[in-house]
């Protein structure tokens, strides 16, 4: 090409469309295009089928690209932080540089701000995330929410439901106050005015019930992707600050091993005390805040579904997130005092499991009964004819079998002396014989999922997006399945399996042992009293099944009670309970190495925790269990 056709095609530049995609498209009345509409260009002879940008002639004459206007996308504008609220509320305010400190590359900003002759102070890498946490500072000194119609404004406009608030974040994001917009006063039913002597009131009417929420703030349709990000700073601690302005927070213990520490922090609301437990400090302030927005503004902050508390049919008298927790830090501490403070070689487990009693509807007052560790079974070689070894040394099972003394001496103590009639968990039943007070409940708690169906489809902490079962019919769910000989781990039970004999069993055959899970189901029927208490009191139930970790709620309750859930026809005062089933806040770390071979339990009244071999279901001198059925054994302390 030379110069003319460059200069010619260079004049030509005055004719292009402005858009690319209409060069192509002829006018309507068929006629040539006129000189303002001009004709398409071609690259290289392509005839048209690669465009070039549109060009545009500067004021000095010489062609330039013209910018595309960018199209405003659909839907609300994006969220103001609190740096754009309080300008909004407060035009023309000065920050002030305070100080700069750290090295270089990590610095460390503080600037402040003057707001009703109140100075307010935030820090942070830049100086840009200063002055937002100064904002915020600021408009937490006058924005408030007294009730939970506003503290669900305050979440935020698209607080998803499955957020978890209480993952253990290396830190949390400060973004206070991105999903509020300052709305028409004529549309929306919450604005923040100006009283003329720079204090704000809130008018309209704050009840979501009453009014609809504002268009800004309303979330999404679960169908479908919400309009823009959820909010990423709104763990508890924030939200209930918001509240109630100025809460703190107190450290009252620390317990645990050293590789899975556990924190409790309190706080007190509106005269109500909270504690919260967690890995560190931080979540433990965060658990104790959603303990209090749950109970006062009703705030539940749960975030998968499969992780959620199943409420049990009967009586319930805590709430269960803090009824779970109080319960799992009972164990865990009573554990430590029994190990020296986990120094103990016998310290080491798999699995611990504990049963609560609580006489009311304070937690406080709750008491630990037993503890035990354990994952074995014993060999078939070493069963005993006569009740001397422990057939089962599971964790579980062994709590249980503690429990069962308790009971004996609590029904002893009421029959022995009149006057200890009160201190007895007993009383008389009007159809004869004995039975629980009313105040009176046990809760379960074991550091992670029972053997068999509830562990078996569980072998790892739920996700956020994991949905509850993928496949809830198939064939493999709610199969009774037994443990293993001298191991760990369960198999399924063949329906043409033959009958297990002792002679069998002594000259090779394979020890067969229901799972934890099918014994748990069968104390959900039949009661945890035993055979023999059966005949002088009425059936005992679990009031809550804990988990420390792995809780899946789905496959929990399947293998507790749905599997059965057809059972009909039982006796009189006989029922399906379904208690309680929750996990914990602080889910337990996982515990590596391998499992011991023995197991330790402890009852109410004794001096110090036994220890078992696993292996041969006595002690370790061969001794017979004081939980063997025997004889249950008194014990020294009621």
């Amino acid at each position: 090409m030379d110069t003319e056709d460059e200069e010619n095609m260079s004049s030509s530049s005055t004719d292009v469309k402005e858009s690319c995609g209409l060069d192509s498209v002829p006018p309507k009345d068929g006629s040539a295009p006129g000189p303002g509409e001009g004709a398409p260009l071609s690259n290289g002879g392509s005839g048209g089928a690669s465009r070039k940008r549109p060009l545009e002639e500067g004021s000095n004459g010489h062609a330039k690209f013209r910018l595309k206007k960018r199209r405003r996308p659909p839907g609300p504008a994006l969220p103001k932080n609190a740096l754009m609220q309080l300008n909004e509320i407060k035009p023309g305010l000065q920050y002030a540089l305070l100080s700069q400190t750290g090295p270089v590359h990590a610095p460390l900003f503080v600037m402040s701000v003057e707001v009703n002759g109140q100075v307010f102070e935030g820090s942070g890498p830049t100086k840009k995330k200063a002055k937002l946490h100064a904002a915020e500072k600021a408009l937490r000194s006058f924005v408030q929410f007294p009730n939970a119609s506003e503290a669900h404004l305050a979440m935020g406009r698209t607080l998803s439901a499955n957020t978890d608030f209480t993952s253990d974040q290396a830190d949390f994001p400060d973004t206070l106050f991105n999903g509020f917009e300052t709305p028409d006063r004529s549309e929306v039913p919450f604005y923040l005015g100006s009283n003329g002597d720079d204090s704000f009131s809130s008018s309209g009417d704050l009840s979501l019930a009453a009014s609809p929420a504002p268009a800004g703030l309303a979330q999404p349709p679960l169908p479908g992707p919400p309009p823009f990000p959820p909010p990423s700073g709104k763990n508890p601690v924030m939200i209930l600050n918001e509240l109630r302005p100025g809460l703190k927070y107190d450290f009252l213990s620390e317990s645990g091993e050293s590789h899975a520490k556990s924190f409790v922090m309190s706080v007190v609301v509106d005269g109500q005390f909270f504690e919260g437990s967690g890995r560190n400090k931080k979540l433990a302030k965060a658990r104790a805040a959603q303990s209090a927005l749950a109970t006062i503004f009703n705030l539940h902050l749960d975030q998968t579904p499969s992780r959620q508390p199943i409420p049990s049919e009967g009586l319930q008298l805590h709430l269960p997130q803090v009824l779970a927790d109080a319960v799992a830090r009972l164990v865990l501490d009573k554990f430590g005092d029994l190990t020296d403070n986990f120094s103990s070689p016998h310290a080491r487990r798999k699995v611990l499991a504990g049963i609560v009693m609580t006489t009311g509807t304070d937690v406080k007052d709750a008491k630990v009964i037993s503890i035990s560790t354990g994952t074995k079974c014993i060999n078939g070689e070493y069963m005993s004819d006569r009740g001397l070894a422990l057939n089962d040394c599971h964790a579980e099972i062994i709590a249980r079998r503690s429990l069962l003394r308790f009971l004996y001496t609590q029904l002893e103590l009421y029959l022995n002396n009149k006057d200890d009639q009160k201190r007895s968990i007993f009383q008389k039943s009007e159809r004869g014989g004995f039975k629980l007070k009313e105040t009176v409940q046990f809760h379960l708690y074991i550091s992670t999922s029972p053997c068999g169906d509830a562990r078996i489809f569980s072998p790892h902490e739920p996700i956020l997006e994991e949905p509850a079962d993928r496949h809830p019919n198939r064939k493999a769910r709610g199969q009774l399945r037994t443990k293993i000989e001298s191991g760990e781990g369960t198999i399924p039970v063949r329906s043409n399996a033959s009958l297990q004999t002792w002679d069998g069993v002594l000259q090779g055959e394979r020890l067969l042992t229901m799972s934890c899970s099918d014994k748990m189901a069968r104390w959900n029927v039949v009661g945890v009293q035993g055979s023999l208490l059966s005949i002088f009191v009425e059936p005992i139930y679990f009031s809550s099944i804990i988990l420390g970790s792995l809780y899946h709620g789905d496959h929990l309750s399947r293998a507790m009670y749905q599997r059965i859930s057809n059972i009909e026809d039982l006796p009189p005062l006989y029922t399906l309970n379904k208690p309680l089933l929750s996990g914990i806040s602080n889910a337990e770390a996982r515990q590596p190495g391998k499992a011991p071979n023995f197991s330790v339990n402890w009852t109410v009244g004794d001096a110090a925790i036994e220890v078992i071999n696993a292996t041969t279901g006595k002690d370790e001198l061969g001794r017979a269990s004081r939980l063997c059925s025997l004889q249950p054994t008194a014990l020294q302390d009621h």
